[in-house]
């Protein structure tokens, strides 16, 4: 039983700091309005936000919600944190962009123990950049400030992307077959999975610092892990508009060996050509100071391959070339096989 009642205790004492919050929405609202498409209808602010569908014949919404996962924790160990935003956007749009699906808006969740608004407005500032990469509207979020629920100077992440595809022009891996090709797009890095081992790896393993400088990654340590995800959301999507893939694998979490069966029917697998594109350097560098056996190395990471699209084998050239012309690194990773999973092989020169 309570004898003595504390007198004129405030939202602020108890750890929530409410001008705190107003200040972090007045630093990102020009970040969040260069987002705005045409189509949204509402400002910041409001309960929710409003965006107008336009006109399609048979349009399917598409959604997807990811986090950046333990890579947050290098940009709080490097106290960096105007790059997660783009992996945050670069998780979910590249997942509907699987499906065909145009971005169309972006809603981020930040959840923290002490409101920061410079801290929060670099987050968002990065969630803006993914947002205009991927041609979507930033058109809400929130941040939620818990007291005593994360450690002083962290934060949790969580974004959702929602979508629009014409049905007749909707990806989903029925048209695949034997033969078929896998073009895959070159990677910035280790985009946001793996983390987990990357990180025992780097730190408990190789007692590496933040700014080690690593002459083989040309780059420290710090930076070589906090490279941000890339978003093909711009090239890939006249491709499949076009009608020219027929299936579509984002390489997260899982790698290639749980990611590619994903999009393969009944009693189709794929044969990867493990040698066919050049690895980057920070696989090989994890690979070499963890002594990870190659097998784990393509289930948890992409091994320099972000994203893998499914096309016939008589348009192979004419995607590459298209992708070229946008600017994305393409290469010829594999091909559909009857059987079932991902096996690797080797081709000699």
């Amino acid at each position: 039983m309570c004898v003595d009642k504390p007198q004129g205790l405030t939202y602020k004492q108890a750890g929530v700091d409410v001008a705190a919050g107003n200040r972090a929405v007045k630093l990102i609202e020009r970040a969040v309005r260069s987002t705005f498409r045409p189509e949204v209808q509402s400002d910041i602010g409001g309960f929710g936000g409003l965006f107008a569908l336009g006109r399609y014949n048979e349009p399917i919404l598409v959604s997807g919600t990811d986090g950046v996962g333990t890579k947050l924790k290098v940009a709080f160990m490097m106290n960096r944190h105007d790059t997660v935003g783009i992996d945050l956007v670069a998780m979910s749009v590249n997942d509907i962009l699987v499906s065909g699906a145009e971005p169309l808006f972006f809603l981020d969740y930040i959840g923290l123990g002490r409101l920061d608004p410079e801290q929060v407005a670099a987050i968002v500032k990065g969630v803006a950049e993914g947002c205009r990469e991927a041609g979507c509207a930033l058109l809400g979020g929130e941040t939620a400030e818990m007291p005593g629920f994360y450690q002083p100077g962290e934060y949790d992440l969580a974004g959702f992307a929602v979508g629009v595809v014409e049905k007749e022009q909707l990806v989903d891996g029925r048209y695949i077959k034997e033969g078929d090709v896998l073009l895959g797009l070159a990677s910035s890095g280790l985009h946001s999975n793996g983390y987990s081992l990357a990180r025992k790896i780097v730190f408990e393993v190789a007692k590496c610092e933040l700014n080690d400088f690593v002459p083989a990654l040309g780059t420290t340590v710090g930076e070589a892990l906090l490279r941000p995800t890339r978003i093909y959301v711009q090239t890939v999507l006249p491709l499949a508009r076009a009608g020219l893939i027929k299936g579509m694998v984002h390489i997260t979490g899982g790698g290639f060996t749980e990611n590619i069966p994903r999009v393969l029917g009944e009693g189709l697998g794929a044969e990867i050509v493990a040698n066919n594109w050049p690895r980057p350097a920070i696989f090989s560098w994890l690979a070499e100071l963890g002594q990870v056996a190659e097998e784990e190395m393509f289930r948890t990471f992409n091994m320099g391959i972000g994203f893998i699209m499914v096309v016939a084998a008589e348009d192979a050239l004419q995607v590459a070339d298209k992708l070229a012309l946008g600017g994305e690194t393409c290469y010829s990773v594999g091909r559909v096989v009857r059987g079932e999973g991902v096996s690797f092989c080797v081709w000699q020169s």
